[in-house]
């Protein structure tokens, strides 16, 4: 059974706040148009962010442990400096702790690649969305050219899966790649894939 501590949903909430301007700052570098952003990437990283952890906490607690997510506070205020001075974001606010005896190298991998696998699928969710859906998007000047809520949280999406399969700072993975590095290359390969699909309209747009 899911259960969910009133510690835990705060903690979900502070850092989807957070995670959400940090991505606005990382798009706009300003704090007022971030502001203005705010509400469209609460929107495209909440699906992102939070179906991210809930992956790992539902895998989890299907395996038979106990898995509750917890914010860091480090991470929630890398995620507003790093897009302010280095333009990239830290996109771990927290994370799901896993509680129970005997976690076997394949169990701790499947838990740990469940969040990219879903911020993929969410990313070819909205990058069809975008494609085929004859609607009249609310569009925003970003720099040197428009972007919509489709194109944005495919990106956000495709980022989430990347960035969380890194084998660096106790991220997703470095467990994956202990488990099957052949998987986390296709993860990788698949995720980095619909973050250059999202920059092409800037590279072209400078070229021309």
């Amino acid at each position: 059974m899911v259960k969910f501590t009133a510690s835990e949903i705060r903690d979900l909430i502070i850092s989807l706040i957070v995670l959400s301007f940090g991505f606005a700052l990382l798009l706009s570098h300003n704090f007022n148009i971030a502001l203005s952003l705010l509400p469209i990437t609460i929107i495209v990283v909440g699906l992102g962010f939070i179906f991210h952890e809930l992956s790992h906490k539902f895998v989890a607690i299907r395996y038979g442990f106990w898995a509750e997510y917890k914010m860091w506070i480090e991470g929630l205020v890398l995620a507003i400096i790093f897009p302010l001075f280095f333009n990239f974001i830290f996109a771990a606010p927290g994370a799901v702790y896993i509680h129970g005896q005997s976690i076997s190298k394949k169990e701790n991998g499947i838990i740990s690649i469940a969040g990219s696998i879903t911020n993929i699928i969410f990313a070819l969710i909205f990058l069809l969305i975008y494609i085929f859906v004859p609607l009249n998007y609310t569009t925003i000047n970003i720099s040197v050219y428009q972007l919509n809520w489709a194109f944005l949280g495919m990106f956000i999406n495709g980022f989430f899966a990347f960035f969380n399969q890194l084998p660096f700072f106790g991220l997703d993975g470095s467990k994956v790649i202990k488990w099957n590095p052949f998987v986390w290359i296709l993860i990788v390969v698949v995720s980095l894939g619909f973050v250059a699909i999202y920059y092409l309209p800037l590279i072209e747009s400078l070229i021309l």
